[in-house]
Order: structure tokens, then C-alpha cells, then sequence
């Protein structure tokens, strides 16, 4: 039994500093400015939230903004710290969108998962169902991918020129502490 415990303390500690050593799982945010996050979701090219309720991963742009998601998901399957099973990168303002390697393909309320191969497929997919999606249009994916997933995957196709920041109602403005006035005596 005592070996069982230094066994499970010494996994422990090894992936707490394989974490570590990696940068963490998600980026801290609590020292973000309004503007930061805004032009994080900028660059990241579209707004990412999940929706439990819906069971979907809404992702939110123009088709300029959504095609920086095939490029997302190309750039982790190509960086060789992604290839083994349980590696995962999360990526946004919030660090919300997590991309996981995983021996199925799938969608769940933690991660957008596959092997590095399914990953691609999902990338491929998303370029091929873009190139024909118009603004206000919806565009769900799953069974193409995943039929056995709980969740799905919605593009929301906005018109060119739309700033993926402003879709962050809830969230902006809210990650830095009001300043306090100083105390008098």
C-alpha cells in the first residue's frame, strides 16, 4: 500500500511539474485590461464560449475570423509538444478553447479532442464548410466529425469587417479589480 502512495505522490509531481514547466493550462487573465482582451479576441480572429445549455462550442466571426481556426488547430497538430495523448493547449483571452490530443475524435464540455490526424480532418472540414457559408448563416458540425459527441462545433458566420470582441458581454471588463479611492485617516 505505501508503495502505491509514494507511487501516486511521485505522478503527481511530475505532472504538476510538467505543467509548470509548460507555462500552465490556461493563461491567467486576472491582469487583463478591457483593451487586452479585446484585442486578444482580435487576434485570435473570432469569439469562442461554450454553451452547456446548447451543448455546443459557438465560435463567432466573419469568414476571414473563423478561417484563423483551421489555421489554430494546424499550427498544434504541427508543434511536436501536442503529439502525445492528453497534451492540450488552450488559447483566447480566457483560455476557454481548449484543443486536446486524444485517441478519439469528439467535442465535450472540457475540449474540441482527436489524434493529431482527426485534428486535421477538423481543420479540413472547417476550411471546406467556410468557403460556402454566408453571413448569418450557422454552421454545425459533428457528425461530419464526431457523431458520437456530446457537443457539437457552430460556426457563427457574421459579415466581413465584424470585431469578434464585441460578442464578450459577459465576461469584459470584468477580469481587472475596481480601483479603490485611498483611505483617509
Amino acid at each position: 500500500m505505501l508503495t502505491f502512495v509514494i507511487f501516486a505522490a511521485l505522478a503527481g509531481i511530475a505532472l504538476y511539474l510538467r505543467k509548470v514547466m509548460r507555462g500552465g493550462d490556461e493563461p491567467a487573465h486576472s491582469d487583463l485590461t478591457e483593451d487586452q482582451i479585446k484585442q486578444q479576441w482580435r487576434k485570435l480572429g473570432f469569439f469562442c464560449e461554450l454553451d452547456d445549455e446548447q451543448k455546443l462550442w459557438v465560435l463567432t466571426g466573419s469568414r476571414a475570423g473563423l478561417l484563423y481556426f483551421p489555421d489554430l488547430v494546424l499550427g498544434y497538430v504541427n508543434d511536436p509538444q501536442n503529439a502525445a495523448e492528453g497534451s492540450k493547449q488552450h488559447y483566447g483571452p480566457y483560455g476557454s478553447l481548449e484543443l486536446m490530443t486524444w485517441r478519439t475524435a469528439g467535442f465535450d464540455a472540457h475540449s474540441i479532442r482527436g489524434s493529431l490526424d482527426d485534428l486535421t480532418r477538423l481543420a479540413e472540414l472547417v476550411e471546406a464548410k467556410l468557403a460556402t457559408a454566408q453571413p448569418g448563416e450557422s454552421v454545425k458540425i459533428r457528425d461530419e466529425y464526431a457523431g458520437d459527441s456530446p457537443y457539437a462545433l457552430l460556426l457563427d458566420v457574421r459579415a466581413d469587417g465584424f470585431d469578434p470582441s464585441s460578442t464578450d458581454r459577459e465576461h469584459l471588463g470584468k477580469t481587472v479589480a475596481p480601483t479603490l479611492p485611498p483611505r483617509t485617516s
